[in-house]
């Protein structure tokens, strides 16, 4: 049996500790609570952002799709039936409703950086550092297709495993390894071994 290590025991003790009061949450937003559903708003908004912006790379489409994904949890609670985690649940909202808006639009999708955020306590070296890597990952990113982005996002900005990813993507869990293959496989070429250790 393998044994982890004390950060990721920590790590694996709070991603718990969240999944539980996301369920608490949620049942109280079943009973018409507006403060639980501000509350995982408030929680879920910057991730499934970050997302929608990775997937979609249309500034404009992001908060329709977020503000239409956390709607769902207001306007039909009941249907989150706690057979998976509640972020799986919103993400896979969320996807499809990304997939939705994508095939709605006519205009070729652009190719938006997001601004890297930096701890103000950085050098200016880190800093500089840090915007490099930023802007060489996301340049990468945005040649994928959002399918190949969505897999890729999730894996390493979200911490979702494949298995939930296939939930979320509504797919078999082989595709979902395909797509990764083919996304690391592209990126590897495309980042010339600068990054080698995260792809």
């Amino acid at each position: 049996m393998q044994t982890l290590d004390p950060a990721s025991r920590g790590q694996a003790a709070r991603t718990r500790a969240r999944d539980e009061e996301d369920l608490r949450l949620a049942a109280r937003v079943c009973r018409r609570d507006l403060k639980a559903f501000e509350a995982l708003y408030r929680s879920y908004q910057p991730r499934l952002a970050r997302f929608l912006m990775n997937i979609t790379r249309r500034p404009q489409l992001v908060e329709e799709v977020l503000d239409d994904t956390m709607m769902v949890l207001w306007d039909r609670p009941d249907s989150f039936s706690g057979r998976s985690k509640l972020s799986t649940w919103l993400f896979t909202i969320a996807w499809r409703k990304a997939m939705k808006a994508l095939r709605k639009q006519d205009e070729p999708i652009e190719d938006f950086l997001t601004e890297a955020r930096v701890s103000a306590d950085r050098s200016p070296e880190q800093v500089a550092g840090d915007h490099r890597v930023h802007d060489t990952l996301i340049g990468a990113l945005a040649s994928l297709s959002p399918e190949q982005r969505a897999v890729v996002d999730l894996t390493y900005f979200h911490e979702i495993g494949y298995r939930e990813i296939a939930q979320i993507m509504n797919c078999p869990v082989d595709t979902v390894k395909t797509r990764m293959f083919h996304a690391r496989r592209y990126l590897r070429r495309e980042l010339a071994g600068e990054f080698e250790d995260w792809v």
